[in-house]
């Protein structure tokens, strides 16, 4: 028997705005996709990326992430780093604030998904070259079963988000759409 959790990665407010036009499409499906998770009693869990004030935890070295520790809305308790009002984590659902790109580095997810006895994950979040590459990678060496929904992933290059979930993802996950993965998992 397994036991699945859905990671919704990154769907934050401050990240789901630079979407711009595509957001409000992009939640409805993010959305299907947590509503068909809790009606299959899956377990839900948001992660979001967040700095404490100063950014203590990001290095100068690290380019990416200096860039972002230096804009003020990725610090913790501001709005842009909370899960976006339209997935709103109900009762029992948990937050898991990262910082890093994968969801496991520098959070307790690991702890979380090992507590509950979770041996397959469904990733989803924005963006694909980012939080789900890094977390399909490191969830793969840590032995999960994966699934990715490659309609649930946003990335600001669709061709990236394209030779990602097409030729990449697929040699360590399997590679669903939410209405196939849907069909599955309400069986």
């Amino acid at each position: 028997m397994t036991s699945t959790a859905v990671l919704i990665m990154d769907v934050q407010n401050g990240i789901v705005e630079r979407l711009a036009e595509r957001a409000s499409e992009y939640l409805d499906t993010v959305v299907k996709v947590r509503d068909a998770a809790r009606e299959a009693q899956m377990t839900v869990i948001y992660v979001r990326v967040a700095f404490r004030e100063g950014a203590p935890e990001v290095s100068e070295n690290n380019r990416s992430f200096a860039a972002l520790a230096s804009a003020p809305g990725l610090f913790e308790g501001t709005i842009d780093t909370q899960v976006h009002d339209r997935l709103a984590a109900a009762v029992g659902e948990i937050v898991v604030t990262k910082r890093r790109v994968s969801a496991f580095s520098g959070s307790d997810l690991e702890v979380v998904l090992r507590a509950k006895g979770v041996d397959t994950l469904v990733l989803c979040g924005i963006s694909t070259s980012g939080v789900v590459l890094s977390t399909l990678r490191q969830a793969a060496d840590l032995d999960f079963k994966l699934v990715v929904l490659s309609d649930a992933c946003a990335d600001f290059d669709p061709e990236v988000h394209r030779v990602l979930t097409e030729k990449v993802f697929t040699r360590q996950a399997q590679v669903l759409t939410v209405e196939e993965w849907i069909q599955q998992a309400l069986l």
